[in-house]
């Protein structure tokens, strides 16, 4: 009798068809982006709602992520906080804020009334004044509409400055009409007061401004022609910051031989 051989059975491999292969992540990556969409806009929504001083705190993070930089309110501040103005990078911010008053509804009005030097005591920039009053109303030491719009611009953009600030008051020779013996010399302080509330009310920290001084008409800008208008100005000057020795410099200094004297260094004002 022949074998007969069985035949090997047949298996039927069946695969289903779906997104699970190339496409299975697609709707991950979908996700993701959606999610990240309403991080960014409950984040603006966030910065909307924020006072200014976290704005500007925000703002300056991102400028400089190492947080190097000094602002009010915030120990976290960028680039553009912290900027150490010097004679090298001054003429910048003169830029910047001539940039900024071509911005201002009238600046066409007043271009020939604001000047912005470079000076060897920092940034100068005076609010000078025509025959019938430009930034403050004549006689008056209460700025003008114009006069305020400008003065907050300035305040606006000195804001993220860390350097100190003069203001000066300056009145021509005319003497000021008043019985109550109110003179130049209190209009020129006033009016140099009334400029640093508005500076302080636009960003500027109390413990920026340095000074406030009020000089009548012993500094004239033409003293050829005392009783000019131009002579009538407000100064806001943009100190250079001080150059600090670092401690380790002061100590390696070595001291004075006997019977010689010491010569003040950097860190030692004249007096």
């Amino acid at each position: 009798m022949g074998s007969t051989t069985t035949p090997p059975p047949i298996i039927v491999v069946r695969r289903k068809k779906g997104h699970g292969g190339h496409h299975g992540g697609a709707w991950k990556v979908a996700y993701a982006d959606f999610v990240t969409a309403m991080m960014a806009l409950f984040i603006v929504l966030w910065l909307l709602s924020s006072d200014e001083k976290v704005k500007k705190a925000v703002g300056g993070y991102f400028m400089d992520p190492t947080g190097n930089g000094k602002m009010v309110g915030s120990n976290r501040a960028g680039a553009g906080t912290g900027i150490e103005l010097t004679s090298e990078n001054m003429s910048k911010l003169k830029e910047k804020i001539e940039a900024a008053m071509k911005e201002l509804p009238k600046f066409e009005q007043m271009k020939n009334n604001v000047q912005v030097t470079v000076t060897n005591e920092g940034l100068r920039i005076e609010l000078l004044e025509k025959e019938s009053g430009m930034f403050f109303e004549s006689g008056n030491a209460k700025p003008s509409p114009q006069g305020t719009e400008l003065i907050r611009m300035l305040g606006e953009q000195l804001s993220q400055l860390p350097n100190k600030l003069l203001i000066e008051g300056h009145t021509d020779a005319k003497p000021y009409a008043s019985e109550a013996g109110y003179t130049n010399w209190e209009l020129s302080a006033d009016r140099a007061n009334c400029a640093r509330r508005v500076l302080q009310e636009s960003g500027i920290a109390g413990d920026r401004v340095a000074q406030v001084r009020g000089f009548a008409d012993q500094h004239l800008r033409l003293p050829a022609d005392p009783f000019d208008p131009s002579n009538r100005r407000v100064s806001v000057l943009v100190q250079y910051r001080e150059v600090q020795v670092p401690p380790q410099a002061a100590k390696a200094a070595p001291a004075p031989a006997k019977g010689e004297t010491a010569h003040p260094t950097a860190a030692e004002p004249h007096h």
